[in-house]
């Protein structure tokens, strides 16, 4: 039986009278995506049309789920808010604070000591609150969701950018900051701006050494990092029902990779028979009995360009196999033209890893059609050129398939298997050899940023499918296409790979001992959660100070970012993770990434109150010491990738004011709003020019702070000239009242006093 099937009965009823209300007032037929948010309406049955990119709407999501990385500051938060249990279905997960070395048993042993404080912190918080708590080990976040927890038609949040994962079961699933998580799990509404839609109609069949992956990694070659920026994807078509449920979940957990607030897919036969694979027959009998209502109306998709903003057709028969990199996700090469494309830019071929899992690739599927390559490559005679490293995506996963053989294939090819967890993908990866060392790796993740996955900067991470990967490690080449080229096995002999075989579910089903799951206590009120005040893993959080109601003035520039700059850029993970509840010494790592515009180089910043340069963390710190306001100035979609509310956290607490930027990413902006700072763009993009090493800033109408009102700031240079410039924002009034009350929690507490 699933997991909260009373909520889940409870949202079923609704459903079909909430469409209907909505298709009233919309008067037209309905997108999924539609269907989805006009059904989870903090005030009920639609009443009114929302303009989509621009109205701010309050939802009501049915639950919320947190990784060990993320939660540690949402619970920090969520116990501010004065509650004595969360008011949705909530989790959390602990998959992010174990480092891949040696091998599951090992590193999942040494995390539990190295990172044992914040786990067991975890434990008894979710305790204490009414949360279930999922142990180290237990499985990544996004799989476990997607086996025990997603369910057509709902809506949850989580903080994580790849919530967007339970797409594939027919979700929205948007991740968000720990604050947004805060505001659920408080009782409170959740505020979104309406999205824009983009339909993706994928027609046609997959075949050969294509797989899902590659729809999203064409895909994002089409739209670029920012292109799905404030919109859902929603994939439709013959070709998205031909596609298994974990398929589908690996296309959704990539469109973070685009901006997009989230994707989905219709509910279809491959989603049902995912349910009752993964023993939620209940949920399946319940989707079926209101199935029209969980996939958009057949008017929608006959003439899609009618009800989508942007729509984009894919033939799976003719989609070749991709292979996205480096240094970036959207640079998308066909697999064919991949050596020709590595060789022009000096990208080394030679592939020294090859990794298969992430909360991406890691299902029952995807390991048994890489599988299949690997059992090819042991019986022809072939061995990787390149080290060979699995992430099973969960304990259940992971289990079926070292029942099933799976995982012995690949032990056979010397691979190492990993705990279940997100390990490499996100920087927990003790990889060894020279740091600086120019590289290539190629990966079944969904990020490959520059130091991404083991904090090398010439590290050229490659993403693609399990299949793929796996035939490459085995090759050792990057230029390597198993659909034409030849390999030398040991004999001398020339052999080909033949395209992949798989399961989509088990053939004897799923089986585990132990998932992981720990119930919270019925009554947690008992509870006691400890801090030690000397811990350097947690820090009880302070509340920020309020607007003094006044123009900020004489604020100096902190950092001028040039070029991308995402939350990895602002707050690095990979060892910076283990310090990710306790805000003070996480500071240490703000802005560290980013590329200073004007030397060119990370990490170093002039301080204009000694005019010499250093570290940016310690010249905030002697900025805040003195009492000096600051600004941050950044390029394009900054705060790109991860959901990570620390990005915008830590330059609050260091006592930042603003950061004004050409764009931004929908959940950076949003977590900038939610700690009660000012997120500003540039009116004229071209002004970002104008902005000098030595400036101080003085904003002249802070005090007339109201939507839709661009601010106006004073940039006063060095040689005493002056730039007027003008910032827009989208704050509404609410989220100002979150800038006047210090932070969003701050407003939280003050409603409940």
């Amino acid at each position: 039986m699933a997991f909260d099937i009373d909520m889940i009965k409870a949202a079923y009823e609704k459903i079909p009278s909430r469409i209907e209300a909505a298709r009233k007032v919309v008067g037209r037929p309905l997108t999924l995506s539609e269907k989805i948010l006009y059904s989870h309406l903090w005030d009920g049955e639609a009443t009114e049309v929302f303009e989509r990119g621009k109205s701010y709407v309050d939802f009501a999501p049915d639950r919320v789920a947190m990784q060990d990385a993320t939660a540690q500051m949402a619970l920090l938060q969520f116990m501010q808010a004065g509650k004595s249990k969360a008011a949705v279905p909530s989790t959390v997960h602990c998959d992010h604070l174990i480092l891949a070395k040696q091998g599951a048993e090992e590193d999942l042993r040494n995390s539990l000591t190295a990172s044992g404080e914040v786990f067991n912190f975890l434990e008894s918080v979710s305790n204490k609150y009414g949360i279930g708590f999922w142990k180290p080990g237990a499985g990544i976040i996004h799989q476990v969701i997607l086996e025990n927890y997603a369910y057509p038609g709902g809506m949850m949040i989580g903080t994580d950018s790849h919530t967007v994962n339970a797409g594939g079961l027919g979700m929205v699933a948007i991740g968000v900051g720990g604050a947004d998580a805060v505001d659920v799990m408080a009782g409170m509404a959740w505020e979104l701006k309406f999205p824009k839609l983009i339909g993706v109609k994928l027609t046609g069949k997959m075949n050969g050494w294509t797989a899902p992956k590659d729809v999203i990694l064409k895909v994002a070659g089409i739209l670029t990092v920012k292109g799905g920026t404030g919109s859902i994807v929603e994939y439709f078509g013959p070709g998205a029902k031909s596609m298994s449920a974990t398929g589908k979940g690996t296309i959704c957990n990539m469109g973070a990779e685009i901006g997009a607030t989230t994707s989905t897919f219709g509910y279809d036969d491959s989603m049902e028979r995912y349910l009752r694979a993964t023993d939620r027959a209940d949920v399946a009998d319940l989707a079926n009995g209101i199935r029209e209502h969980l996939t958009g109306d057949d008017e929608v998709y006959a003439n899609p360009e009618q009800y989508f903003d942007q729509v984009i057709e894919i033939d799976l028969d003719t989609l070749e196999p991709h292979i996205n990199g480096p240094f970036t996700p959207d640079r998308a090469t066909p697999v064919s033209k991949m050596r020709a494309e590595a060789e022009a830019n000096g990208w080394p071929t030679k592939v020294e890893w090859g990794l298969i899992g992430s909360c991406t690739n890691s299902s029952y599927e995807d390991l048994s059609r890489a599988s299949s390559i690997a059992k090819q490559a042991v019986d022809k005679g072939l061995k990787t050129k390149a080290e060979f490293g699995i992430n099973p995506g969960s304990e259940q996963v992971r289990y079926t398939a070292e029942r099933d053989g799976l995982l012995q294939i690949f032990e056979d090819l010397d691979a190492t298997i990993f705990t279940n967890a997100c390990g490499p993908c996100i920087g927990q990866w003790e990889r060894t050899g020279d740091n600086n060392r120019v590289n290539t790796i190629i990966h079944s993740f969904n990020r490959n940023f520059s130091k991404r996955a083991d904090g090398n900067p010439n590290t050229h991470a490659f993403v693609t499918s399990p299949e793929i990967v796996a035939a490459v490690a085995i090759s050792g080449d990057l230029g390597f296409n198993p659909m034409t080229d030849t390999l030398i096995n040991e004999n001398g002999e020339e052999v080909r790979l033949e395209p992949p075989v798989g399961d989509e579910l088990p053939e004897r089903g799923f089986d585990v001992e132990d998932n992981g799951y720990q119930a919270p206590a019925e009554d947690g009120s008992n509870v006691e959660v400890v801090v030690r005040p000397d811990s350097k893993r947690l820090q009880l959080l302070t509340p920020f100070e309020p607007w003094d109601g006044k123009n900020i003035t004489g604020a100096k520039l902190l950092i001028k970012a040039y070029g991308k700059c995402t939350t990895d850029h602002i707050s690095m993970a990979g060892p910076w993770l283990r310090f990710r509840g306790h805000l003070d010494n996480i500071s240490d790592n703000c802005l560290i990434g980013a590329v200073n515009a004007f030397n060119q180089s990370t990490n170093k910043v002039k301080n204009q109150i000694t005019g010499e340069y250093g570290p940016v963390p310690s010249t905030q710190r002697q900025y805040k010491a003195e009492g000096i306001p600051t600004i941050v100035v950044g390029d394009h979609n900054y705060g790109e990738g991860s959901s990570r509310e620390h990005a915008a956290m830590e330059p609050r607490h260091l006592g930042v004011k603003a950061v004004l930027v050409k764009s931004f990413a929908r959940i950076h902006e949003t977590n900038l709003k939610k700690q009660g700072m000012l997120g500003l763009t540039f009116a004229d993009e071209s002004d970002y020019d104008k902005v000098q090493e030595d400036d101080t800033i003085n904003f002249l109408d802070l005090t007339e702070f109201a939507p839709g009102k661009p601010l106006t700031l004073e940039f006063v240079h060095s040689d005493g000239t002056k730039d007027i410039i003008m910032a827009n924002h989208t704050y509404n009034e609410a989220q100002i009242g979150w800038f006047k009350a210090g932070s969003a929690l701050n407003l939280i507490k003050a409603q409940q006093a």
